[in-house]
């Protein structure tokens, strides 16, 4: 394992820890809520309500336009277009009232309104770094309420921890390892910090078990990154970053699949924190989504293979090259 490998495998050991405190600290500094509540969630005894079928992680909010407000297809230009309302000489006229004895007949005006005031448009936002919706449905959620995942809270004096009931190594990876993916989206504990510290356990003790169950871990890994969630996405790229350097080939296998994972990634990959001269104190808790991608993608290029840096170069343009430069 190289040195940037080693590092990496090292910063991410307390993520789910960190995850929590930052929301606490947040608290205190901000008044923000504390810890994030959906309205499905009852009380640490009840199951988690239903969630409509309307609403899925990521997915794109209709814009509400009017149905008259649509453009309309046009035979004649073989095009969309608005098209006008076509007006009759009736438009221009209207009859003289009141009527006057001397002058019974219609009169012709115009009708035409006057010049409107020019009113200034604002800048469209496309919603590109919008948080999307994620609800409270993940696999994870209603697996570990039915009490199917043999994980228990350890409470201990320097941080929590998993207990798990029975040996790591003796779970099958193929049913556990993709329903753990896909609980990295929750932001309600106690579901993300056993999701987040399950995934960190699971990957440091997998081996060899975790290469055959790459193609299921994208799906998850992709519904996470598209709620556009900093949160969420900080803790996907760490959790990216153990995967790759969990096992021999994981790099690799990964390649395939840069179309599904990276469009996220390069959308936020130049969304820094730009203080000029300043200080970045906040630095060391890696919160910083931009430098977090570029890690993520040195981490990808070096183990991926050589086939690697051009399929990065395609969905992130930007990305210049750790080891050819």
């Amino acid at each position: 394992m190289t040195a940037p490998s080693m590092a990496a495998a090292t910063q991410n050991l307390n993520v789910a820890s960190a995850t929590l405190a930052e929301d606490y600290v947040q608290h205190h500094l901000t008044g923000a809520p504390a810890f994030t509540k959906h309205r499905e969630s009852l009380s640490c005894f009840d199951r988690t309500l239903d969630v409509s079928p309307k609403k899925r992680a990521g997915a794109h909010e209709s814009i509400g336009v009017v149905g008259n407000e649509l453009p309309t297809y046009s035979k004649s230009s073989l095009r969309y277009a608005h098209l006008s309302k076509k007006k009759s000489p009736g438009d221009y006229q209207k009859r003289r009232n009141p009527v006057h004895d001397e002058a019974p007949g219609g009169a012709t005006t115009s009708l035409a309104k006057g010049r409107k005031e020019v009113v200034s448009i604002s800048k469209p936002k496309s919603g590109a770094f919008k948080i999307r919706q994620n609800p409270p449905n993940t696999e994870f959620r209603r697996f570990y309420e039915r009490g199917d995942l043999p994980i228990a809270i350890e409470h201990r004096g320097v941080g929590n921890r998993i207990a798990w009931k029975v040996e790591v190594e003796k779970l099958d990876y193929h049913h556990y390892l993709p329903i753990f993916f896909d609980g990295l989206r929750e932001k309600e504990e106690p579901y993300r910090f056993l999701a987040v510290e399950g995934v960190f356990d699971l990957l440091r003790q997998g081996g060899s078990k975790i290469l055959p169950v790459i193609p299921q871990l994208i799906i998850p890994v992709k519904t996470a990154l598209n709620t556009r969630d900093a949160a969420v996405i900080g803790v996907v790229l760490k959790v990216l970053q153990q995967l790759v350097v969990s096992g021999e080939m994981i790099g690799e296998a990964l390649v395939p699949y840069y179309r599904q994972i990276l469009p996220v990634l390069n959308i936020f990959k130049n969304k820094n924190i730009n203080l000029g001269d300043g200080i970045f104190y906040n630095q060391r808790k890696r919160l910083n989504i931009g430098d977090l991608i570029q890690e993520t993608l040195e981490l990808l290029e070096m183990h991926g293979g050589e086939d690697a840096f051009i399929n990065i170069k395609y969905m992130v343009p930007t990305f210049e090259s750790c080891i050819l430069n």
